[in-house]
């Protein structure tokens, strides 16, 4: 494939942008930024803020994406059963030796002197602490930065012992990465967050601290039921149109990873837990590993938690997150996300202007080197006339060194076929639905529109109209060969069954399909 793209052709990246939105990127001028900046998809954090201000943030990115005619998508991130600490007065010093007593009956922080010293009563929000965490077995708090060990149980009372310490104040997280925890994989917050993303037409719905694959087929089944009578919400190919995205923060999901990533709609490697809950020199392995899986399977997969955190305060980022951004790109992820940095950092916009330079910069790279090449071969499904064509439409654009692939995907099945192949090439991806399109945004490759077919409704008329467009983006010009991919009716799913080879500027055209 060609490495000698102009630069006057406005490529886009292969690699999306997911961008946290919040109280520092929430207003319409910011929110516009954003998208010009690069941001295919806002992440909606339900652990922070109030329905009333998720709806709002949602009416403004909608709009604005709208008014710039961008396919924007949006993504719920469900809390999940966190631990945490319970009411602090202030701040608490916990001291390497000290005793602390999780105690889930008590409403404040308390400090009682003892004959060997001062002993530390904390509140938890998780009433089975004591049952879950068995003497032995590390507990980490203010994501590890604090440790301690489990020294004995004392009715539903959790003693612990510090071996790492610090100063505690009122929510900290707890982490028991040694612990089978009991905890419901979605409370019953989640439950109301769920209905308030089906109510909203969300497009994606992340699923925190998944374990197994049960725990996101148990979300899925309830978006089905919810979203079934209402055809807004129902997908004509099957289940719901709120995509599932299982987040990967603890070690039982990395050892049931394959699992998971088929039963998902995409993967989320969440490093912040991650890297809590398994050896912090593991993570890099562990992200490899699940982004691995899910190329075998087709799915997208987001690599999220400290990118660019510097940039929170700085204007620049250290060189180790500019690599760390390349690294992912390189190891095959499709998309790279940003937390803090977006929602309360000082300098949203620039934070994304930031990444997008990296990843062209490292998507260059990939292309000097045909490295995200992957092809057929590589891909789970290929036993139907959508992949059989998309496999076709790889040997056809290699041969013809093509420069670009229009398609008609209504439903976002040919889309996704043609991810799944890592071309190197742009894909322009048409659809009358524009919640499908939306989805669609998360497709590495895939640059999605919502227009409708030609009046006629000929496949010639949308060959010429494809043309015509792939001209006034400017990625294709007299002389280069693209392919095009349709199926009459137009506007319909599942009708996918024509390849057609162009060379721009003649009115001749290949044919393979009927």
């Amino acid at each position: 494939m060609p490495s000698d793209v102009s630069p006057s052709r406005r490529i886009p990246s292969r690699t999306k942008i997911v961008a946290t939105i919040g109280p520092a990127s929430d207003s319409p001028e910011m929110v516009e930024a954003l998208i010009l900046a690069g941001v295919n998809v806002f992440r909606f954090n339900f652990s922070h803020g109030s329905f009333e201000e998720h709806e709002q943030r949602l009416n403004t990115v909608r709009e604005r994406s709208r008014a710039l005619n961008q396919c924007v998508a949006c993504l719920g991130d469900l809390p999940g059963p966190k631990i945490r600490v319970g009411h602090v007065e202030g701040v608490i010093q916990l001291d390497v030796g000290a005793d602390v007593v999780f105690d889930p009956a008590i409403d404040t922080a308390r400090v009682e002197q003892t004959p060997s010293g001062p002993r530390v009563f904390l509140p938890t929000t998780y009433a089975h602490l004591a049952h879950d965490a068995r003497p032995g077995q590390r507990v980490l708090l203010a994501d590890g930065a604090i440790r301690m060990l489990a020294v004995e149980r004392d009715c539903d009372c959790l003693v612990c012992r510090v071996t790492v310490g610090g100063p505690i104040s009122s929510g900290k997280g707890i982490n028991l990465p040694e612990s089978d925890v009991t905890a419901p994989p979605i409370t019953d917050r989640d439950w109301e967050c769920v209905e308030f993303a089906v109510g909203h037409g969300i497009d994606f719905l992340a699923l925190s601290f998944v374990r197994s694959p049960d725990e996101v087929r148990e979300l899925q089944d309830r978006l089905w039921t919810m979203c079934s009578a209402n055809k807004e919400n129902a997908d004509p190919a099957g289940g719901s149109k709120i995509k599932v995205i299982a987040k990967i923060e603890k070690p039982q999901a990395v050892a049931r990873i394959d699992d998971i990533v088929e039963a998902a709609d995409g993967i989320m490697v969440a490093r912040g837990d991650l890297g809590v809950e398994m050896e912090i020199a593991a993570v890099p392995v562990a992200q490899k590993r699940i982004i691995d899986a899910c190329a075998k399977q087709g799915r997208p997969v987001i690599v999220a938690t400290q990118m660019l955190e510097t940039m929170i305060e700085s204007a620049t980022p250290t060189r180790a997150e500019a690599s760390d951004v390349a690294n992912a790109i390189f190891d095959g992820a499709g998309a790279v996300m940003l937390s803090a940095e977006t929602a309360v950092g000082k300098h949203p916009d620039l934070v994304v202007q930031t990444m997008t330079r990296i990843i062209e910069a490292a998507e260059e790279r990939q292309r000097e080197i045909g490295a995200t090449y992957r092809g057929p071969t590589e891909i789970a499904e290929g036993h139907t006339m959508t992949a059989a064509l998309t496999t076709g439409a790889w040997h056809a654009a290699q041969r013809c060194d093509a420069r670009a692939i229009a398609c008609w995907s209504e439903n976002g099945g040919t889309a996704r076929y043609l991810s799944q192949m890592g071309f190197l090439i742009p894909v322009l991806v048409c659809s009358t639905d524009e919640r499908a399109t939306r989805r669609m945004t998360l497709l590495p490759g895939i640059t999605p529109i919502v227009t409708a077919p030609p009046p006629s409704g000929s496949l010639s008329d949308w060959n010429d109209w494809a043309e015509s467009h792939l001209r006034e983006i400017d990625w294709a010009h007299d002389g280069d060969w693209v392919v095009l991919l349709a199926g009459k009716p137009l506007g319909h799913s599942k009708r996918t069954n024509t390849m057609a080879l162009h060379r721009i500027g003649d009115e001749h055209a290949g044919y393979a399909g009927h």
